[in-house]
């Protein structure tokens, strides 16, 4: 019987609306503070959003070399600096690595989307040559993981997937497996979206998946709430580091947790609402538990993206992990959260490790 190898996250970098570093993220956090504001990147008028989570502060130059930088669209420079950053934060230097050992992982629902709708007035304007050489290369998701790869030499496994707001927490679950597989030491995983554009809030916006609660941007983000009114559109990136467990060991590196198991599904029953019965969702839960040997009495911490808490509460029951009742009873602290209420959505699924983050309770529960 073939033996798995222990996985273990080393390293985090993100590029958030409410910081950027691991640091600078879990500094965010805690302030409890709001980055959701009213969007600057383009006038919203004619949309029923008006708002967003912009980054305000990054510059990809402070990250980048200046060509590199220039060649990338925004999407692409989000990715290669949080796979930077994650880098940094494990002490890994990509250049002293075996790269057939280092892979590469990310999840992004709309990939370089934005950057394709700013060329629209250049072709129309120009024809065909007025387009950024560019365009073709940096509009598919699998930019994010072929641009880090290229940047910092990882020739093991590559693949981008597109699977929308699970994406990231897809990503994240391949590489463990990955490593745990023995296919590679050390690999980069996350999500990466930039999709603040004109056209693409317009599509969100018609479908009516966007709260309206324009005159108050800061609360307008409530998961869980009864007066829940749609979410909010966000940009960021986020990348960890996963490594086998002995070779982290080994070269005293600092482990934030450990993964230990993986699985997802899929309720073939809508393109945007869950299941109501949460069997999928349930599934799901089981078989990662599986994937890791792990009784759902030992679960200490729940996130998760879905609309409707009672949809999410269906999935617990057939799960059998404990309710946001039990939780609250003292059985398991801290209960569910979501800390997309602090950073807006940004398309991608997240992963917190180790800590659970800092989360308000929601106003009408």
């Amino acid at each position: 019987m073939k033996s798995f190898r222990r996985v273990v996250i080393t390293g985090v970098g993100a590029v958030t609306p409410i910081g950027t570093s691991a640091a600078g993220l879990w500094d965010g956090l805690a302030a409890r503070t709001s980055a959701v504001r009213t969007i600057t990147r383009f006038d919203p008028s004619p949309f029923r959003s008006h708002m967003a989570a912009e980054i305000p502060d990054f510059r990809p130059q402070d990250h980048l070399d200046a060509k590199r930088a220039k060649r990338l669209d925004r999407f692409s420079q989000l990715a290669v600096t949080s796979a930077r950053l994650a880098l940094a934060d494990a002490a890994i230097e990509p250049r002293k690595e075996d790269g057939d050992r280092v892979g590469t992982m990310m999840g992004s629902a709309l990939g370089g989307v934005a950057f394709a709708e700013q060329q629209v007035p250049q072709y129309l304007a120009h024809g065909p040559r007025g387009l950024d050489a560019s365009l073709a290369l940096a509009v598919f998701c699998g930019a994010a993981s072929c641009n880090i790869a290229i940047e910092f030499g990882c020739t093991g496994p590559n693949a981008t997937n597109a699977m929308s707001c699970a994406s990231g927490t897809i990503a994240v679950g391949e590489a463990f497996h990955v490593v745990r597989d023995g296919r590679a030491d050390v690999m980069l995983a996350g999500g990466a979206e930039a999709p603040l554009a004109p056209l693409t809030f317009a599509a969100f916006s018609n479908i009516r998946a966007m709260s309206t609660r324009n005159d108050d941007p800061a609360r307008a983000s409530r998961p869980f709430d009864r007066a829940r009114d749609g979410f909010v559109m966000g940009e960021g990136a986020a990348v960890l580091v996963l490594e086998e467990r002995g070779r982290a060991l080994a070269r005293g590196a600092r482990i934030y947790a450990e993964v230990v198991g993986h699985a997802y599904t899929n309720d073939a029953y809508h393109m945007t609402a869950p299941r109501p019965d949460g069997r999928q969702a349930a599934r799901a839960m089981q078989l990662a538990l599986a994937d890791g040997d792990v009784a759902p009495a030992e679960v200490g911490y729940i996130t998760q993206r879905f609309h409707r808490d009672d949809r999410h509460q269906a999935g617990l029951r057939r799960s059998r992990l404990p309710s946001h009742r039990q939780r609250h009873e003292g059985l398991l602290r801290p209960c569910a959260g979501g800390e997309r209420r602090h950073r807006g959505r940004d398309l991608r699924a997240r992963v917190v490790a180790g800590l659970a983050p800092p989360h308000d309770q929601p106003r009408e529960p």
